[in-house]
């Protein structure tokens, strides 16, 4: 079966429609006829006429249209959903070619009109406001007028789909054997009738009321409030309709506002039962007799929740669906998708995810104390993890502090606490390997997981801030690294020392040989820097009388 969108073309165009429909009528017709959706409605006016040629229904609008969303659903679950831009496009409401099962079908159909510029510009301005105004009511009421929601039934039979038509059934029909005896009755008095009561024109004498008290029995069947109340009273008229008076109309029961038209409470035929149930507390129970709490739904499959909003008031349509199974509880982004940004998964422990009234989040604590706070027992590891295996970017990261355009202005803190105090640890690791390890000591390891010195490294160091150092490295009282420099480059020559006390201090000279003693080892040579500094000062470098090293 397809259902085609009809909107303002030309008579060509039409034509050629048209004879398209036909051919597609003949290959679907295992399917059912086509249908071409452009609304009835129940309440208000409908926005579109009806007509039906050649297995075809149309509904065509009775005044320009820039968009339409279009809902069936009908028996075993069935639901299509498409949006319609301008043109004529087509869609099957079969699925994989298989025939539509036969009962009854709903639609509804959410239409857009072209909305004036200077609405449409007040709207969009009002919609942008980031302060949390939103848009007015007034101004929500004027986009809502330039839209129109239609629904309505139709029936498949055999596989073939039957519109409600606008032929009705006889609201009276004249009992040929009363002849002329029919007479209308006024009882200017109450009415008391001790024994049951059948009101319309199919009940028959002995009528077999079994434990009815009261029975409408005709093709066309309502209970009218007519309220004759004037001045301030209220004066609302409802009625209570059993099923639609048009062929193939809806089999339903209705709570009709006839004074607004509007149709507020609708129950269809074979709802099964339970489908809404309010017990002595005031709960409601969807599908259950026994609802637990003030809302209780029950189904056999993944209850669940929709929340749509739709095109209707000017604002993007989105779906949300909010639902629970064996698996997951989920928010599930129908627009976009289908994506489930948000699950829980049975057997979460209490407080997973815990906001306080400071805003703070607690994973795994009901009382958070920082902004994020993630905690576990003390039996047990606490882990956070950034970025999945596999992730594209290749870069996870963590910041503390401002995160913009410069970083930095703030305090962060890495803390590693164990109940003992002195023996928190921190593995900074890549690929699953350690390289590099702060111990509850304060020691830091490069390379190895048990630091003997502040700063323990197994390979090579490179300081880039003082290359070139062949003469040696030296540091200040402050631990200032700076290289020990004898290059004339670095020195103001004033005159050569006198020959006799140059010659007299190189012969005071003591080479040694010997090794260090945390390199037993390896044999050296050397001067001794006290020696050196006794024979003359200035031939050791030394600063803020700071021991030799």
């Amino acid at each position: 079966m397809a259902v085609f969108l009809r909107g303002t073309v030309g008579i060509e165009t039409y034509r050629q429609l048209e004879e398209a429909m036909r051919l597609l009528a003949k290959k679907w017709a295992p399917i059912g006829a086509l249908l071409c959706v452009f609304g009835q409605s129940a309440g208000a006016a409908p926005l579109a006429q009806t007509a039906q040629k050649d297995g075809t229904i149309v509904w065509t609008p009775n005044e320009a249209v820039v968009e339409a969303s279009l809902r069936v659903t009908g028996p075993r679950g069935f639901v299509f959903e498409k949006k319609f831009e301008r043109g004529i496009p087509t869609f099957t409401l079969a699925s994989s070619g298989s025939l539509l099962p036969d009962g009854q079908y709903h639609y509804e159909i959410i239409w857009l009109k072209p909305v004036p510029e200077n609405v449409s510009a007040a709207f969009e301005k009002a919609h942008a406001r980031t302060d949390g105004g939103g848009v007015d009511e007034a101004l929500a009421a004027k986009m809502r007028a330039f839209s129109h929601i239609d629904s309505g039934t139709f029936r498949i039979v055999e596989g073939a789909a039957h519109l409600a038509s606008n032929a009705k059934e006889p609201a009276y029909r004249h009992d040929a054997t009363a002849g002329n005896l029919t007479k209308d009755q006024v009882i200017p008095d109450d009415l008391i009738v001790q024994g049951s009561l059948c009101v319309g024109f199919d009940c028959v004498n002995n009528e077999n009321f079994g434990f009815d008290t009261i029975r409408l029995k005709e093709n066309n069947l309502r209970i009218k409030f007519e309220d004759t109340s004037v001045g301030s009273f209220p004066s609302t008229d409802w009625q209570l309709t059993a099923n639609d008076s048009a062929s193939g109309g809806a089999n339903k029961f209705s709570i009709e506002d006839i004074t607004a038209s509007k149709v507020p409470f609708t129950i269809t035929g074979n709802a099964p039962t339970n489908s809404i149930f309010v017990d002595s507390s005031g709960r409601l129970g969807l599908r259950t007799s026994t609802p637990v709490l003030d809302l209780h739904v029950a189904t056999s499959n993944t209850p669940a929740m929709r929340l749509e909003q739709n095109s209707s008031g000017g604002f993007t349509a989105q779906t949300w669906d909010i639902a629970g199974n064996e698996a997951n509880f989920f928010v599930r982004d129908v627009t976009s998708g289908s994506r489930l940004p948000f699950r829980i998964r049975p057997g979460a422990p209490t407080s997973s995810i815990d906001v306080a009234a400071s805003g703070d989040v607690g994973i795994g604590t009901a009382s958070p104390s920082a902004k994020l706070h993630v905690y576990s027992t003390a039996a047990s590891d606490t882990w956070v993890t950034m970025g999945p295996s596999g992730s594209g970017s290749g870069a996870d990261g963590m910041n503390f502090g401002y995160g913009g355009a410069s970083f930095g202005a703030g305090a962060g803190y890495i803390n590693a606490h164990s109940a003992a105090g002195n023996a928190g640890k921190i593995y900074l690791m890549t690929d699953g390997v350690t390289r590099m390890f702060l111990g509850g000591s304060g020691n830091i390891g490069i390379g190895t997981t048990s630091p003997a010195a502040k700063l323990h490294t197994t390979g090579t160091v490179r300081l880039a801030g003082v290359t070139s150092c062949a003469a040696g490295i030296v540091s200040n009282a402050s631990g200032d690294l700076s290289c020990l420099v004898s290059s004339q480059r670095f020195k103001d020559v004033y005159g050569e020392l006198p020959p006799a006390k140059a010659l007299a201090n190189v012969m005071a000279l003591r080479p040694q040989i010997g090794s260090y003693k945390d390199e037993p080892k390896v044999p050296e040579h050397w001067l001794i820097a006290e020696e050196v500094a006794k024979i003359d000062p200035a031939l050791v470098g030394t600063k803020d009388n700071a021991p030799y090293t």
